[in-house]
């Protein structure tokens, strides 16, 4: 394979801070016996990628330099030699928790994630392991596919895998980032009734077009958990995202119906909480961490975008070059997905 690459572009964080967020040459890596090597055709951003950048993500297990980014789609161009699954040619995701086939997560799954510790995918060519890359639907282009690992697999697994949705139910949303989109498309999808959340009323009739029923503005309604019984006759929430963390999590509470359920997935106000015990006990909330899903749910959740035809909502594409003004606009918030194309 004379034409085979040895080099490649790669954004490198050499230190924490975006500022330190390098374009560099590397040696393109090459696939172990159950490995493919994948030409990445784009990246997508999720606050996690931010957050590792910025040095507040688990800066202990943070190795340096480090490629960043973990969600990534592309085409497979080499394979290991006991490589079974897939074959040179074909479209790949990457999966955040790469070990983590089905049922339970390990106690280590953080040890196996793309983008930290593992190289991530803002770079011209990435390794996955057969077992972690997931085929990418046939019916999504690369950019779009780059926005599944995190954000929708984190939608689908808290309303789906874990929350169980059904038809009719009512679920609360909160904003209109990436995993939230998400969370109304799917919800909308399954015959559910979405209230969301937001502090813009651009951003409300913009989620209205992709099944949100209900908007409510938290900057004019601060107390939106009332507004949301309101809505639900003082019954509340049969599930609610939660995006925000922080001691936001007790407006949540109070959001959601006796034994609801409240996914949380974010932490956007703080990674701790000052939580209102009674309110829980009398409630008798079920609030469970997500951090992704298993590749099962991932591969369960592509034949059901296929099947709805969901397609993801992307705010902007940056070229490879100017990832940085991606990062930027992250900082500032998205409606959707921030996405770099990489080839």
């Amino acid at each position: 394979m004379s034409q085979e690459p040895k080099t490649m572009k790669a954004w490198q964080l050499q230190a924490f801070g975006l500022e330190n967020l390098k374009l560099v040459i590397t040696d393109v890596p090459q696939p172990g016996p159950h490995e493919v090597l994948v030409k990445v055709g784009a990246v997508s951003l999720n606050f996690r990628d931010k957050a590792i950048v910025d040095g507040f993500y688990e800066p202990e297990m943070i190795p340096k330099p480090l490629i960043p980014v973990s969600d990534a789609a592309g085409t497979i161009v080499k394979i290991g030699d006991q490589v079974t699954r897939f074959k040179v040619g074909d479209r790949v995701t990457s999966h955040l928790y790469s070990r983590w086939i089905d049922g339970e997560p390990a106690h280590n799954e953080p040890d196996y994630c793309f983008g930290a510790p593992l190289p991530g995918g803002l770079a011209e060519y990435m390794i996955m392991h057969e077992q972690s890359a997931v085929a990418a639907p046939d019916s999504l282009s690369d950019e779009q596919a780059a926005t599944l690992p995190i954000a929708a697999l984190t939608a689908w697994y808290s309303l789906v895998s874990y929350g169980n949705l059904k038809a009719g139910e009512t679920v609360v949303i909160q904003g209109t980032g990436g995993v939230s989109i998400f969370g109304i498309q799917i919800a909308h999808a399954l015959g559910a009734r979405v209230i969301a959340t937001t502090s813009s009323d651009i951003k409300g009739m913009q989620a209205r077009a992709f099944g949100a029923d209900e908007i409510i503005n938290y900057s004019k309604t601060p107390d939106w958990a009332a507004e949301v019984l309101k809505l639900t006759g003082g019954k509340g929430a049969d599930q609610l995202l939660e995006v925000v963390g922080g001691d936001g999590l007790n407006d949540s509470i109070l959001a959601t119906k006796v034994a609801g359920r409240i996914s949380v997935i974010g932490f956007l106000a703080g990674q701790t909480t000052n939580l209102n015990l009674m309110q829980l006990l009398f409630r008798q909330t079920n609030i469970q961490g997500i951090a992704v899903g298993s590749r099962t749910a991932f591969e369960q959740m592509n034949k059901a975008f296929d099947q709805y035809k969901i397609k993801p909502v992307i705010d902007m594409v940056y070229p490879f070059e100017k990832a940085k003004d991606a990062f930027k606009h992250l900082t500032k918030g998205a409606f959707g997905k921030i996405v770099i194309k990489v080839a």
